[in-house]
């Protein structure tokens, strides 16, 4: 066994997205509070098989690209499970239709296919940063809307499957579902390095802290310093290689719910607003006295007299990825709408003029069905760093490929409606379609039995 923290000796290691397919009760039912975006949109019909077919399509231009590209697949929705157990009884049919009459607001919330949004699945901490050298998974409890909060159950069997392989990959249970540990995942974490076999530094942003902390006062911060505590001590991480940082309260006030709407990093590179954090020098400073390595580590801020906060939460701007290809070149993915704003798309033509960063251009995608609920490209994707062995222990079924991809599309073709309005949550026959399109799916995947509805 090493030595807590010791050096280890650098394997070739890829950072891994794996992408959430969009599940077929997608809709714009205006859940979460804070989020800007999903209120605006609330109501409007969506259309499941659209959003689902933007998501392969990302997939796939990134896995051509060379990138280590997998999937995770939706979860149960309608939720009959969580409706039986707040005290609903009877035929599925007519369980549907009581709630329906009775707590629109509920059927919404176990019909909402927000799982979609893998960043918040889980914090992962590859095995270079880990006592243990395994990579650590801990499930987000997404305790702080209901709507999400049915999805940690069934988010812990689905990693199980895909990462299954005990001499790699520990599991962690989600922390206690309780606002004082409130955790919503890999959208409050970034991990620095200048290889990603070798040990990194990991940033856990947080909105609430102590009682002498900044918080916000208009919308709840959803991420909690005691929980981003937890998560650093069960994934055996080095104290000292690991920073808590507030996000700055004034922003969340604007609908930057998540960090992830106003800072990204990956490898080297943190590209981030003016205003996210609340004491940025803190985070110079910590970078300055643990940054190891080959590549010197590049901050990228956006001010705010060129691009505000109203504009970067428009575009999603920093709700983009950052990924670097094989030949080890830094790509910026963004949604259609950055594009669209003139000043974030002038801001994003000088980032990658710039001489001082590695980003070398901006791949541009139509994710409107995810934006229009709140959720741009780096929403959709949960990023695990593995080395050659850990990539040779994961479900290999659940890798992106030019033939997963058509059983993938085909499948979404057969099973997606293209038009679902917030009553058809009711239709028992859409719980039916639903539940044989995930079947059908975990045997494309091969998952085995990951549903309530299989057990």
């Amino acid at each position: 066994m090493p030595e807590a923290h010791a050096p280890v000796e650098s394997l070739a290691a890829v950072e891994a997205n794996f992408d959430g397919l969009v599940g077929p009760t997608h809709n714009y039912a205006g859940l979460a509070f804070g989020n800007v975006a999903s209120a605006r949109n609330a109501d409007q019909a969506s259309n499941p098989r659209e959003a689902a077919l933007q998501g392969l399509d990302k997939m796939e231009a990134l896995a051509k690209l060379g990138l280590t590209q997998g999937v995770l697949p939706p979860q149960e929705r309608p939720n009959l499970s969580a409706l039986r157990a707040l005290g609903y009884v009877g035929k599925e049919a007519r369980v549907l239709e009581k709630v329906w009459h009775e707590a629109p607001g509920l059927l919404a919330a176990v019909s909402s296919a927000s799982s979609m949004w893998t960043a918040n699945a889980a914090t992962v901490s590859p095995s270079a940063d880990a006592a243990d050298r395994k990579v650590h998974f801990t499930p987000a409890n997404l305790c702080s809307n209901l709507h999400r909060s049915f999805e940690p159950e069934t988010t812990s069997r689905v990693l199980r499957a895909v990462f299954e392989d005990a001499a790699h990959f520990i599991h962690h249970a989600p922390l206690q579902s309780t606002p004082a540990l409130g955790d919503e995942g890999a959208a409050n974490h970034t991990r620095l390095c200048a290889e990603y076999g070798e040990a990194g530094l990991e940033l856990f942003v947080y909105g609430q802290g102590s009682e002498a902390e900044p918080a916000p006062e208009n919308y709840p911060a959803r991420q909690t310093r005691a929980a981003c505590e937890a998560i650093a001590r069960l994934h055996e991480l080095d104290p000292a290689r690991t920073l808590h940082l507030l996000q700055n309260p004034a922003v969340i006030d604007q609908g930057v719910f998540h960090n992830d709407v106003i800072a990204v990093g990956n490898r080297e590179v943190l590209l981030y607003h003016q205003d996210a954090f609340h004491d940025v020098d803190a985070l110079k400073r910590w970078l300055s006295a643990h940054w190891r390595g080959a590549r010197a580590a590049v901050l990228i801020e956006v001010p705010r007299d060129r691009v505000s906060v109203e504009d970067a939460i428009g575009s999603y701007l920093f709700n983009s990825q950052l990924v670097c290809t094989p030949d080890g070149r830094m790509h910026l993915v963004v949604a259609q709408e950055c594009r669209e704003n003139v000043k974030v798309w002038a801001e994003i033509e000088r980032i990658v003029e710039a001489p001082d960063n590695p980003i070398v251009d901006a791949l541009v995608f139509d994710l409107r069905q995810s934006m229009r609920n709140g959720g741009g490209p780096a929403c959709l994707r949960l990023r695990v760093v593995l080395n050659e062995a850990e990539r040779a222990a994961v479900n290999p079924m659940c890798w992106i490929d030019a033939a997963k991809l058509d059983a993938l599309r085909d499948w979404v073709r057969t099973h997606y409606r293209d038009r679902l309005v917030l009553a058809d949550l009711a239709d028992p026959n859409l719980l039916d379609e639903s539940r044989t399109a995930l079947d059908r799916l975990t045997q494309i995947l091969g998952l085995g039995s990951i549903y309530p509805f299989q057990r």
